[in-house]
C-alpha cells in the first residue's frame, strides 16, 4: 500500500475528527499540526523531546503523590515514558515541524497524545492526554521548561566537557611546542617574536573562559517555569505541584532543578536563553578566532607562512593533485557562523514575549540546543584532529625570525624609537638581517647586539 493510500483511523478532538494513520501512536492534535505546518521537514529536536518526555514522568509521579491522579495510572504513564525514551524509533513518533504554533502546543499535545496511547495499553484502560498526561501543567509552562531542562542536560552532557577536552588539548600541545619562537603578528604585519606555546596558551584561556562563563549561566537555566501553568498564576496546579515537580525531575536527569522565583517572567519572556545563547556566540566567536589562526598559520605549504603543517585528511580539490586544505578548522569556521545566526535568531525570538507569553518557543528551542550540539562536535574535532595533530615546521619559523626587522623594537631604550626605525627601514629596505644593519649603524658590539636581539629571551618581555 502506498503513503497516499495507507491505513487510517478516525479520532477526535474538539474540534472534530480526523483521519490519522492507523499505526501512529499520536492522535488528532498531533495530526492538524502536521496538516497545518509543512514548512521544514525538520522536526523538534531529539534532546527537546526527550526532554519533554523525562517532564511528563516527573509530572506523572508528582501527581500521584499529591493524589491527583491514581498510582496505577501514574505507574503506566512513567512506564510509557520510559518505554519511548529506550525506542529506537522514537522520533517517528514526533513530527511536528519547528515552526509550528509559537507556544509550542502542537508539540507538548504530540507528547501527551503518544504518551497516552502507550500508557493506555499498559494500563488497560484511557489514559487521557489532556486531563492526565497533562494535569497540573499547560504548554504555557511545558514548553519552556523543555527549553531549559533539555538545554541544561545538553550543556552539562556534552558541550562543557567537550569544551574541557579542547582547553586541556590545547594546553598540552602548547607544552609540546614551548621551545618554538614564531615571529608574533598584529594587523597580519611581522611583530616582535613569541613562543608558540604563548599563542596557543592564549586559545585555551579563551575556551576557559567561556566555559566558566556557561557554568555561571548554568543555575538560570536551571530554574524552572513548570507550575505557573497558562499565565504564571498556577491555576489548576496543586499549590506544591512547583516545588515537588523540581524534585522528581532533579532525581530522574541527575541535575538540580528548582522552581524558577517568578513564573510570569519564566513564561512571558526568554531572557535566560536569549543570555544562555549570547554566551554560545561568545564561544563560537572564540572557535572562529582560533581556526583562523590555525589556517594562517598552516597556508602555503610555500607561497603562505607554513609554520605548522596540519594533518592531511582528505584531498583538497577535485582538479589540482595534491591539494590539501585545513578541512577541519573551515568546518568549526562555518559552525561558528551558524551559531552566530542561531544567536541573531534567538535574540529576535526573545523579543516576542507579548505579555503573558513568548510566541516563538520552538525557534528558541531549535536554535539553542543545534548551536549547544555544533559546539560541542565540532570541539572535539577541531581538538583531535587539528590541534593535537599538527607539525611545526621550525625552518620555516626561524627563516621569518632571522628576517624580522621588527626586532629593532628591543634596542628602543637603547637607542631611541628614530633611530631604530631607521634601522627597521633599512634592514626591509637591503633585506638583510637587523643585527648586520644595526652593528653598522649603532656602537654596540655584535655580541650586545646577539644579546639584546635574542629572540627567545625576547618573548620573556621587560627591558
Amino acid at each position: 500500500m502506498s503513503d497516499i493510500q495507507q491505513a487510517t483511523r478516525t479520532e477526535k478532538d474538539s474540534m472534530g475528527e480526523l483521519e490519522v494513520p492507523a499505526s501512529a501512536l499520536y492522535a488528532a492534535q498531533t495530526q492538524r499540526a502536521v496538516n497545518n505546518f509543512p514548512v521544514s521537514g525538520q522536526p523538534m529536536p531529539e534532546s527537546f523531546v526527550r526532554a519533554l518526555l523525562l517532564i511528563k514522568s516527573a509530572a506523572a509521579r508528582t501527581n500521584v503523590e499529591l493524589e491527583q491522579i491514581p498510582a496505577d495510572m501514574g505507574e503506566a504513564i512513567v512506564k510509557a515514558a520510559d518505554q519511548l525514551l529506550n525506542d529506537a524509533e522514537l522520533m517517528s513518533h514526533f513530527p511536528v515541524d519547528i515552526f509550528q504554533t509559537g507556544s509550542g502546543t502542537s508539540s507538548n499535545m504530540n507528547a501527551n497524545e503518544v504518551l497516552a496511547t502507550v500508557a493506555s495499553r499498559i494500563y488497560g484502560e484511557t489514559i487521557s492526554p489532556n486531563d492526565h498526561i497533562n494535569c497540573g501543567q499547560s504548554s504555557n509552562d511545558v514548553i519552556p521548561t523543555a527549553i531549559h531542562v533539555s538545554a541544561a542536560l545538553e550543556l552539562h552532557n556534552k558541550l562543557l566537557p567537550a569544551l574541557d577536552h579542547l582547553a586541556e588539548t590545547i594546553r598540552t600541545k602548547a607544552d609540546a611546542t614551548d621551545s618554538f619562537i614564531k615571529t608574533g603578528r598584529t594587523h597580519l604585519m611581522d611583530a616582535m617574536p613569541v613562543r608558540m606555546s604563548q599563542s596557543l596558551n592564549s586559545w585555551a584561556t579563551q575556551i576557559e573562559q567561556n566555559k566558566q562563563n556557561l557554568i555561571a549561566l548554568q543555575p538560570g537555566i536551571q530554574s524552572l517555569a513548570q507550575g505557573g501553568t497558562a499565565v504564571g498564576t498556577g491555576i489548576n496546579a496543586h499549590p506544591e505541584f512547583a516545588r515537588r515537580f523540581s524534585r522528581q525531575l532533579s532525581e530522574l536527569s541527575g541535575l538540580t532543578f528548582a522552581p524558577a522565583n517568578d513564573f510570569f517572567a519564566h513564561i512571558g519572556s526568554q531572557d535566560v536563553a536569549v543570555s544562555l545563547s549570547g554566551q554560545l556566540k561568545t564561544t563560537a566567536v572564540s572557535v572562529l578566532k582560533i581556526s583562523n589562526d590555525l589556517r594562517w598559520m598552516n597556508s602555503g605549504p610555500l607561497a603562505g607562512l607554513g609554520e605548522i603543517e596540519l594533518e592531511a585528511l582528505q584531498p583538497g580539490s577535485s582538479i589540482m593533485p595534491g591539494k590539501v586544505n585545513p578541512v577541519i578548522p573551515e568546518a568549526a569556521a562555518m559552525v561558528s557562523a551558524q551559531v552566530i545566526g542561531n544567536d541573531t535568531a534567538i535574540t529576535i525570538a526573545g523579543q516576542s514575549g507579548n505579555f503573558e507569553l513568548n510566541v516563538m518557543l520552538p525557534l528558541v528551542a531549535q536554535n539553542l540546543l543545534t548551536s549547544i550540539s555544533l559546539l560541542a562536535n565540532v570541539s572535539h574535532l577541531l581538538a583531535d584532529k587539528a590541534i593535537a595533530s599538527f607539525k611545526v615546521n621550525d625552518n620555516k619559523l626561524k627563516e621569518a625570525l632571522d628576517r624580522n626587522p621588527i626586532l629593532v623594537t628591543a634596542l628602543n631604550p637603547v637607542i631611541g624609537y628614530l633611530k631604530a626605525a631607521e634601522i627597521a627601514k633599512q634592514a626591509y629596505k637591503e633585506g638583510r638581517p637587523v643585527i648586520d644593519v644595526a652593528a653598522e649603524n649603532t656602537d654596540l658590539s655584535k655580541e650586545e647586539l646577539e644579546q639584546l636581539l635574542n629572540p627567545e629571551k625576547l618573548t620573556h618581555g621587560g627591558l
